[in-house]
């Protein structure tokens, strides 16, 4: 399933400058500035301590920033709050619903909370719990069900009002891959209804499923912003790798390469990387293999997995060579590649 797209004539839905939150002598957020439009997925990525969390927490009002500016579906986050609650959904890191209740009663609570009528929020929450695959626990106490059943509840309870902004803090962590990929489903829905989703997750297929653009936090500070491809490109060029139809014609290889001013480096299991920064580049590999005479099993152009691009931009640890690598030669490949690259 492709992102979704984000169209550049779109209005923002979210708009925050100079945002600064300090908790003591940590500063939680330093100086962050984001806009996400509407209709739209934003991801936000960041380590742990990032200040992810507390990003959300001020733009859902539960917090106030020290210092900054924030809209949020047209309503200033300081000025309105009463107002931007009223369109806005929460699902935190925690399912947050009563376990003493049912379902359907923690649905229909909300519904009237938000001043649906009788009819409206037994409508809306039957219609939710059947969305979610719920209906069967609808009258079960909450405390019976499973985690994945109570995130798929909460996230229910966050759609109840048909919110224009979703506020989703690492929405899937715990849940199993089926669960995982019923929830990446509601979300693309509501998308698709209008609304707009700000997620943070440290999930970086989910990320990539979901997310139309990036921004990455570290310490309090936006480091990188933009597209997966965008991000992808930054950190790193093309990479295409090789398979020989036989694994002896490996060697082979290389040499036909060097012959041609081009270099490869094998990348440990049997096949090799060669830099291809641009279509030229791609070209000339391709027919310097043509011209040897030399089997060719399987050939993959890649970029870096979203995976390196966060660590290679958040500088934990180096970027590590392409899927599927062993560890000890991943570090060895990476260096050598860089080096002909």
């Amino acid at each position: 399933m492709e992102p979704r797209t984000n169209p550049k004539d779109t209005a923002a839905a979210v708009q925050v400058r100079g945002l600064v939150k300090h908790y003591g002598e940590t500063k939680a957020l330093d100086g962050v500035d984001l806009d996400v439009a509407e209709g739209t997925v934003m991801g936000v990525l960041g380590p742990n301590g990032a200040g992810k969390t507390t990003l959300v927490r001020i733009l859902s009002t539960l917090i106030r920033a020290d210092a900054g500016h924030a809209v949020v579906s047209g309503c200033d986050v300081d000025r309105q709050p009463y107002r931007l609650r009223r369109a806005i959904g929460l699902t935190g890191q925690y399912a947050s619903v009563d376990e003493l209740l049912s379902g359907y009663e923690n649905l229909y609570l909300i519904g009237r909370l938000l001043d649906l009528s009788a009819k409206g929020a037994r409508r809306r929450a039957e219609e939710l719990l059947e969305r979610f695959s719920l209906t069967e626990a609808a009258r079960r106490p909450t405390k019976t069900y499973s985690g994945g059943m109570r995130r798929r509840l909460d996230l229910a309870a966050s759609m109840i009002g048909r919110p224009r902004v979703l506020f989703l803090d690492e929405p899937t962590t715990g849940l199993d891959p089926r669960t995982r990929n019923e929830v990446w489903a509601e979300v693309r829905g509501m998308v698709d209804e209008g609304s707009t989703v700000l997620l943070t997750t440290q999930y970086m297929e989910e990320a990539e499923q979901l997310a139309a653009e990036l921004t990455v936090i570290d310490r309090g500070r936006v480091i990188a912003a933009g597209s997966v491809e965008t991000l992808k490109r930054q950190v790193g060029q093309q990479t295409l790798t090789i398979r020989p139809a036989r694994a002896e014609q490996l060697d082979a290889m290389i040499r036909a390469l060097a012959d041609h001013g081009l270099a490869g480096v094998p990348d440990g299991e049997g096949r090799l990387c060669v830099p291809a920064g641009d279509e030229a580049q791609l070209t000339a590999v391709v027919a310097a293999l043509g011209s040897s005479g030399l089997g060719i099993a399987a050939l993959e152009t890649r970029l870096p997995s979203l995976d390196e691009v966060f660590l290679a931009i958040t500088g934990d640890q180096p970027v590590p060579t392409p899927a599927g690598t062993a560890a000890a030669p991943a570090a060895d490949t990476a260096a050598r590649l860089e080096s002909v690259a």
